[in-house]
């Protein structure tokens, strides 16, 4: 039989018999991979009757107590939600080098009971020994399967008798009933379905680990991540030591949580307090600094936050941000500059957030602010303050979550003062040694600190 050449659009699945620019489905640009069309192939060789499929009442589905299998990794059980749920399966993303074959390798060896399966189709069993080796407490039982072939891996799988899985990556691995290259659309979406299905029948835990493209999203179709129960990714910049590990989907927990991690040449190890972490070396005396108070989940953490402000030498001035969203950056300048009269418009601007993090923290508005008049007016801000709120178009500050937890972190390190949101004082029950000063508007925080 002729083969039928067809184009898939790697974010939606949609199939185009020729080659488009742009998705009709998604509107995405350049999506469009080539591949053979094998869903008649598919079909015929499943073997399933169509009536072979069973209808059960929802009393009569079992309700066993679900259990998690502890990683002994802290940081990794929270962003999983508790630990790993047998019959899930996980898509580990992040870019090269940034840890994700060490993350799992050390899972391996903390859950040994579990009779773990580490299977590689980008490394030698040499390197994974060397890599191993640099690890503490490293699991000399542990198997290990060098296979890019679905078939071999699965019939390993299921002779193993390993209840978690790693497969690292899901791009290098083929199957030889799919007639394409490996890391093609039809075959990474072929296998995680086959490795999927074999999850949840035999009740085992499946890790893939997946690659990212350059927009930093993870490679092949957008499907993967819908197959799949739960996606965690790395994220960090390279220059620094740490690692943020963030759950962006997740069927059995809270998609808020993080987990950090610090690289060492023994292997990642846990931050259990981050907001010690990211505010040492900072200056105590130098303006545009300010400390924020921000929520991960159900973890308050305290960052620094930079900024300076300087005379342009362009006719356009500069926005620069790194670890803050720079359209938020335009519209707290906007309301600074119309509330406050600060003409920001002749100065380029950058802020930096310390220790490589990225805020998607509303409540970072207030401590963002403050320290950009503090660097336009060259004037220092106690050290000992932390900022927490968020900024409205009309200059008011907002209320924010979880303002006990925030306040608290703050005391526990040692800070002598909060500023904070006014609609937040009715919600603050427990007594802090931290002096707490409710504020209302901008401008009146503005006129009290400078």
């Amino acid at each position: 039989m002729k083969k039928k050449v067809v184009y898939i659009c790697r974010e939606c699945s949609y199939k185009s018999p020729r080659w488009l620019g742009k998705c009709p489905n998604c509107n995405a640009w350049n999506s469009f991979d080539e591949t053979i069309d094998d869903a008649g192939a598919r079909r015929s060789s499943t073997g399933k009757s169509i009536n072979s499929a069973s209808v059960v009442k929802l009393s009569e589905i079992s309700t066993d107590k679900q259990y998690r299998i502890h990683t002994r990794i802290k940081e990794l059980d929270r962003v999983l939600g508790g630990g790993i749920v047998p019959g899930s399966i996980v898509l580990v993303g992040g870019d090269p080098g940034i840890g994700k074959s060490t993350l799992m390798l050390q899972m391996c060896f903390g859950i040994a009971e579990q009779n773990p399966l580490y299977v590689t189709g980008e490394e030698s069993l040499q390197q994974i020994k060397y890599r191993a080796l640099r690890i503490k407490d490293i699991y000399e039982e542990l198997d290990i399967l060098a296979e890019t072939n679905l078939e071999t891996i699965v019939n390993a799988i299921k002779i193993s008798g390993a209840n978690v899985i790693v497969v690292d990556s899901i791009q290098s691995v083929f199957s030889e009933l799919i007639d394409a290259t490996p890391g093609s659309i039809t075959q990474v979406r072929e296998c995680a379905t086959h490795l999927q299905q074999l999850a949840k029948k035999h009740n085992k835990a499946i890790f893939l680990i997946g690659h990212v493209n350059k927009d930093g999203a993870i490679a092949g179709p957008k499907i993967l991540e819908h197959l799949v129960d739960t996606v965690i990714q790395f994220e960090g910049e390279k220059t620094y030591s740490y690692r943020i590990l963030r759950a962006l989907k997740n069927r059995y927990g809270s998609t808020n949580e993080i987990g950090i991690f610090e690289m060492s040449e023994n292997g990642l190890i846990e931050v259990s307090n981050p907001s010690e972490v990211f505010l040492t070396g900072r200056n105590d005396f130098a303006s545009g600094i300010t400390i924020a108070s921000i929520m991960e989940g159900s973890r308050p953490i305290l960052l620094e936050v930079q900024s300076l402000v300087t005379p342009t030498n362009y006719g356009m001035p500069q926005r620069v941000s790194n670890g803050f969203d720079n359209r938020r950056l335009q519209m707290i300048l906007a309301v600074l500059e119309k509330r406050l009269g600060i003409p920001f418009s002749h100065n380029d601007v950058f802020v930096n957030i310390a220790g490589g993090v990225y805020l998607n923290d509303a409540s970072a508005d207030l401590a963002v602010a403050i320290a950009l008049v503090s660097s336009f007016k060259d004037i220092a801000i106690d050290a000992k303050t932390v900022f927490i709120g968020e900024i409205g178009l009309t200059g008011e500050v907002r209320s924010v979550a979880s303002i006990e937890q925030r306040i608290a972190e703050a005391d526990k390190l040692g800070f002598e003062r909060v500023f904070f949101p006014t609609g937040n004082a009715s919600k603050i029950l427990k007594k802090f040694s931290v002096k707490l000063e409710p504020i209302e508007r901008i401008s009146a925080l503005f006129h009290h600190l400078f």
